[in-house]
């Protein structure tokens, strides 16, 4: 299907280009969220007779979108949650928690606007992208930890899970008397002297 943009869309165009997408793209996201409109005669007049406002107002929320990145870009939220000993979580980080943080520090963002590349299933610092406008995105780091303490050491770079699993070298050795039997027990010296008396 041949649509008109309405607003610049990553990976396919600006405002005013006519592109060729699928059908359900289309009629499932683009059409229904005014982000085009079908590429017929009559869409094309309108649209070019409306090209100026349509071309202000982007520019005008874009420039709201600029003043408002100030408050998200940098921001760092943590989050709790369980997970195993190798650090894989009982479920996964939503797109839903991390909007519901970023807002409780003041962000004011939407689901729609948070661009997770892939889900994050296990503990760590993540950097998630926001989009704020189709032409403004900013950068934001999740820190999932276990607990607010662990929270700390990873934002201070420690690596936790590898810590965790370092060898112990303080570790417990065994005494050995080679002049013993198969089998006798090393005695300390305290009850060495106790079994003489």
């Amino acid at each position: 299907m041949d649509i008109i943009l309405l607003e610049r869309v990553e990976k396919l165009g600006a405002i005013g280009d006519v592109v060729s997408v699928k059908d359900g793209y289309a009629r499932n996201y683009l059409l229904p969220n005014k982000k085009a409109l079908r590429a017929n005669e009559r869409n094309k007049k309108v649209f070019e007779a409306n090209r100026a406002k349509i071309e202000a107002e982007n520019a005008e929320r874009r420039t709201d979108a600029q003043k408002h990145s100030s408050n998200v870009e940098g921001k760092q939220v943590v989050l709790i949650r369980a997970s195993s000993n190798s650090g894989q979580l009982y479920g996964s980080v939503s797109v839903r928690d991390i909007v519901d943080a970023l807002n409780a520090d003041g962000a004011k963002v939407t689901k729609q606007m948070i661009v997770l590349e892939r889900p994050i299933k296990t503990l760590g610092i993540f950097d998630v992208r926001v989009s704020l406008h189709p032409e403004v995105s900013v950068g934001v780091k999740v820190n999932v930890a276990r607990s607010p303490d662990e929270a700390e050491l990873q934002s201070q770079g420690v690596d936790v899970m590898a810590s965790m699993f370092e060898a112990d070298t303080s570790g417990f050795t065994e005494r050995r008397d080679p002049s013993l039997e198969p089998g006798e027990i090393v005695q300390d010296e305290d009850e060495a002297t106790e079994a003489q008396a």
